[in-house]
C-alpha cells in the first residue's frame, strides 16, 4: 500500500470517524491496490442496521469525491474469527 495514498483516504475518514465512534465503531483501511481501496467497518458498525447502501455510498461519496486517483471503494465483510 503506498503511504501517500494511505494518508489520503485516512485523511477523509478522520472526518467521518467522529460519527462512527458516537456509535461505537469505525472505519478501517485494508488495503489500496491499483486505484481500489478496501474498507471494512468495525466495532458497532458490524452490526448496526443503518450500515446499509446509504451509509456506503456517503463513503465511495467522500473519497471518490476528493480523490481523483481512487477508482472504486468497495466496503469488505468482516472475517469470522473461530478458535
Amino acid at each position: 500500500m503506498m503511504e501517500k495514498e494511505y494518508r489520503e483516504v485516512e485523511d477523509i475518514l478522520k472526518k467521518m470517524r467522529p460519527a462512527l465512534k458516537d456509535h461505537h465503531g469505525d472505519l478501517k483501511v485494508v488495503e489500496i491496490k491499483e486505484g481500489n481501496v478496501y474498507l471494512q467497518f468495525e466495532g458497532g458498525c458490524t452490526e448496526c442496521p443503518i450500515v446499509d447502501a446509504s451509509l456506503k455510498e456517503v463513503v465511495d461519496m467522500a473519497i471518490r469525491g476528493n480523490l481523483s486517483w481512487v477508482k472504486k471503494v468497495e466496503i469488505l465483510q468482516p472475517r469470522l474469527h473461530i478458535g
